[in-house]
């Protein structure tokens, strides 16, 4: 085993992930859904609807209610957060640092964007297009 796939398996330790198909069911029951991939991989492959976009560089500070940046949006730390990358893999490594900071339900989805598309669940563009003249 390489050592990043022990790191890995510790960061998932205890994590309860979610398969794609669990998502919309839990976002409907309340889980906050957060794509933390770069708009390089989320432009042209879309997102999960309702998803709240914070690129992974600044996750902390977006979610953290003490330091002084975060979203109004963001949720609580009791709220059950999914964390969604291209495949993932950094998602449940952003979802360690969350548990750190004490969002203690913080997870993420088994496969990321690309399983969950794969699954031929809602997909919307992440695109903003301009309105024509």
């Amino acid at each position: 085993m390489s050592r990043i796939d022990e790191i890995l398996a510790e960061a998932r330790a205890g994590m309860e992930r979610v398969e794609p198909a669990e998502l919309p069911l839990l976002q409907a029951e309340g889980a906050c859904v957060i794509d933390i991939r770069n708009a390089v991989t989320r432009d042209p492959e879309g997102l999960v609807p309702g998803a709240l976009i914070i690129d992974r560089l600044v996750l902390e500070w977006r979610l953290d209610p003490d330091c002084g940046y975060a979203l109004p949006e963001a949720p609580a730390r009791d709220d059950l957060v999914v964390l969604v990358c291209n495949e993932g893999y950094y998602s449940s490594l952003a979802a360690r640092d969350l548990r750190q900071l004490g969002f203690h339900r913080a997870t993420d989805l088994i496969g990321g964007f690309r399983a969950y598309a794969a699954a031929g669940l809602p997909v919307e563009s992440a695109l903003i297009l301009d309105a024509p003249e």
